[in-house]
């Protein structure tokens, strides 16, 4: 920050109770101000949702032109018809020769056979095709890798199938015997993002730490630069304030004193966390009944700054673990728990239930869509320059069965893919030609993954 020379790609902002990793600034990109090429840095992310859907109200389909049509499930990303690619009858063999969800959900990223156990000896056969991804790429990054989440590691045995319970919470393996927990804190996760590793807590806002490096900064760059780096540390103030409610909230919720209740709830206006006309004790109310909306929502903007800063390149993020019993009351005409709804046996009003939750699903993964592609950079958006898959590892919760699995890919991992279409390259078609596509989308030519028996034909 003392008139060096030239600058790396990143650049922080630093103070003894905060690291706050920039956007790229083409102020400060030397390789641009000599007339060269920057090397823009492309990112992967899996979003899982757990439970499979309803099979009847996925599937998306092309007009006569070939242009993708949204089923009501995918209703929510109209916003983003074209910039989506939909996968299908993409199975996972592996997994068929597993009992319920378990096989299903630790095998999704390494399409290999876990070795059943009732105890913490897992073992899923392979590494998770993020991991390998991050190996190659996120090497030049803050964190090789993030895993995000919003349960917790569920514990101890499945009686019904006989498997540990450990393989429900788990997608990402560094190795077959390792896999990654992910981070369910919001507070935890906005502490590794913007805070320098330190012994005990650090307190008061990271924007006021560095305000005075952060104005002499401004000073120094370009006008549309400032825009942007000041449109970061708003979002990033924005964060903050929400981390803060969702904490205040947590520890006094529906037992605060009145003027403390209203205190709370003034900050609650300020940040928007509170939609207009709903009071803190009804927010409260909801949230005790199982709105993780908020929750979801700040682990995915967490992630979106983190792609925009280059502060990670890969990451997955679990909506849930299979097998929870997460109550979607919360939604209208939704009256249970996802994974028992899941198991409709055709009963046309579970389905609908089904399908309502589904979409709920849908709609974070456009929220944070939305995120991403309003984060510039070197003339497109972070989405442009990313790879964002979402699906789950079953097609349908009634059967278990790891066929015609509903994925979906997103953004154009600059310029590898081309969007707005379906690509379904016949019944049965292994998962791993889909992995083994994405390796080598990220510069990884390899012969195989797994299964596989090549890359995935026309999506690249």
């Amino acid at each position: 920050m003392n008139s060096p020379p030239t600058f790396a790609r990143r650049t922080f902002l630093r103070s003894t109770g905060a690291l706050l990793a920039l956007p790229w600034l083409e102020s400060l990109n030397p390789v641009r101000a000599l007339g060269a090429e920057s090397p823009r840095p492309r990112r992967f992310a899996f979003l899982y949702f757990p439970n499979g859907v309803n099979p009847s109200a996925w599937n998306p389909t092309a007009s006569p032109e070939g242009a993708l049509q949204l089923s009501p499930i995918l209703e929510p990303l109209q916003a983003h018809r074209g910039d989506l690619v939909a996968l299908g009858n993409l199975w996972n063999a592996s997994a068929r020769f597993g009992d319920g969800h378990y096989a299903k959900t630790a095998g999704l990223l390494t399409s290999t056979a876990i070795t059943r156990t009732t105890g913490a000896n897992v073992q899923s056969g392979g590494v998770s095709v993020d991991q390998r991804i991050a190996r190659h790429i996120g090497r030049d990054a803050r964190f090789r890798s993030l895993e995000l989440g919003i349960e917790p590691v569920t514990t101890g045995i499945d009686g019904n199938v006989g498997y540990t319970r450990l393989y429900g919470a788990h997608i990402a393996w560094a190795t077959p015997t390792r896999p990654l927990p992910c981070e369910i804190s919001p507070r935890a996760a906005f502490d590794r993002l913007f805070r320098p590793p330190a012994p005990g807590p650090i307190r008061g806002s990271v924007l006021d730490q560095v305000r005075d490096e952060a104005g002499r900064l401004r000073a120094r760059i370009a006008p549309g630069d400032r825009r942007k780096m000041d449109e970061y540390l708003d979002s990033v103030r924005d964060l903050e304030r929400r981390v803060e409610l969702d904490e205040t909230l947590t520890r006094k919720g529906g037992n605060a004193r009145p003027e403390i209740a209203a205190q709370i709830e003034e900050m609650a206006r300020r940040v928007d966390a509170l939609p207009a006309g709903i009071s803190l004790a009804e927010h409260w109310k909801q949230a005790r009944g199982g709105d993780h909306t908020e929750h979801v929502r700040l682990m995915l903007d967490l992630l979106a700054l983190a792609f925009w800063t280059d502060t990670t390149r890969v990451a997955t993020f679990m909506f849930g673990n299979d097998v929870s019993g997460r109550d979607f009351s919360f939604l209208p005409g939704v009256h249970g728990a996802h994974h028992e709804i899941s198991h409709h046996n055709h009963d046309a009003a579970k389905l609908e239930e089904y399908r309502v939750i589904n979409t709920w699903h849908t709609a974070q993964f456009a929220y944070f869509l939305d995120r991403l592609k309003a984060m510039p950079e070197d003339g497109g958006s972070v989405l442009d320059n990313s790879i964002i898959a979402f699906g789950s590892s079953l097609r349908d919760g009634n059967a278990h069965a790891p066929e015609n699995l509903p994925l979906l890919l997103a953004g154009r991992g600059g310029g590898a893919l081309q969007t707005g279409r379906i690509v379904d390259p016949g019944q049965r078609t292994p998962l791993a030609n889909l992995h083994l596509s994405l390796l080598n989308s990220f510069g990884i030519q390899e012969p195989r993954f797994a299964d596989s028996t090549g890359p995935l034909g026309g999506l690249l």
